[in-house]
């Protein structure tokens, strides 16, 4: 089964706005997917369009391998959705919004134990008007667990949270996520989503501009490697230029930063060094998601998008 099939989707909003343009995306059952892009960039538009929130103008979509308009109820039953910012009611308690997304859904939750998941057991009987965001967006995601859902979408899922809770909601998703779940989520938290993610995809004014896991859009671009070394004393020619693979090299008192092309290049910058002088500390710098995510949209603003519908691609 795949999870998320999106093939030419496309919506357009009058003759000259195009909000997503041609989208072929794959989701693959039981993967954690990370759907990144600056604003404007389409994300939240080709949410609604799997929610058949809103109707694409051309192309299609299925979730669950069901098709995300005319099953679009079946849908609802099997997923579970977080938006960014999820319409609570503030004279409800929490166990009170449980209730009512487990009577929707026909589950047989207990509200009890998705409270104590979330972190919030001891505030079930308070109203939600009450919460901090916090809470509220851990609220949220409980709603989106009931029923056991095959796949969870999360608009911004750490938004609001403090750090404790945005680590505690990195292992409800990695918890859920090996229980077999297929995770789907946008995050502006390009950390987060490297720790979680088993791929990612970025869009850039309403295209997919890249996919893959992290190691796959690093091989695609030619983005350097920094490794930085703490030695006993710098030997005279080292001669580092020299190696396979390095691009530079600077020495700062006993401090060694070198600058490689190929992150393999590294350990034999490591034994090359080690085999001149004794080696206190080594710092390895890796391409990490957020130089990865400024290559490829140019160092675009990366929020979310927060409209329902956007207007603008």
């Amino acid at each position: 089964m795949t999870a998320i099939q999106t093939t030419g989707l496309t919506k357009r909003y009058g003759k000259s706005v195009v909000a997503v343009d041609g989208l072929d995306l794959t989701v693959k059952d039981g993967e954690v997917f990370g759907f990144l892009g600056p604003n404007g960039a389409g994300k939240s538009t080709t949410i609604n369009m799997l929610l058949d929130f809103v109707r694409p103008t051309d192309g299609t979509a299925t979730v669950l391998d069901l098709d995300a308009h005319a099953d679009s109820d079946e849908i609802r039953h099997r997923i579970g959705v977080l938006p960014e910012n999820a319409s609570l009611y503030d004279r409800l308690t929490a166990r009170e919004h449980l209730k009512w997304v487990i009577d929707t859904k026909g589950a047989d939750d207990d509200p009890g134990t998705l409270l104590k998941r979330v972190g919030l057991y001891d505030d079930g009987y308070r109203v939600v008007g009450d919460f901090s965001k916090g809470k509220a967006k851990r609220l949220g995601f409980a709603m989106a667990l009931v029923g056991d859902p095959d796949l969870l979408i999360l608009d911004e899922p750490s938004s609001g949270l403090d750090p404790a809770g945005r680590q505690g909601m990195r292992s409800s998703i990695q918890a859920q996520a090996a229980e077999g779940t297929t995770v789907f989520f946008s995050s502006h938290i390009l950390g987060e989503v490297e720790s979680i993610c088993d791929r990612v995809g970025i869009m850039k004014e309403g295209s997919l501009i890249a996919t893959g896991t992290i190691n796959d859009l690093q091989g695609n671009l030619d983005l350097d490697a920094t490794i930085t070394l703490e030695v006993e004393r710098v030997p005279k020619n080292l001669a580092l230029h020299r190696l396979d693979g390095v691009r530079s090299a600077s020495i700062t008192g006993t401090t060694i930063t070198v600058t490689c092309t190929d992150p393999t290049s590294k350990i034999e910058v490591v034994r090359h060094i080690a085999s001149a002088t004794e080696v206190h500390d080594i710092i390895s710098e890796n391409v990490s998601l957020e130089q990865l995510f400024n290559t490829y949209t140019n160092g675009e603003q990366r929020d979310d998008d927060t409209s329902a519908v956007e207007v603008s691609a």
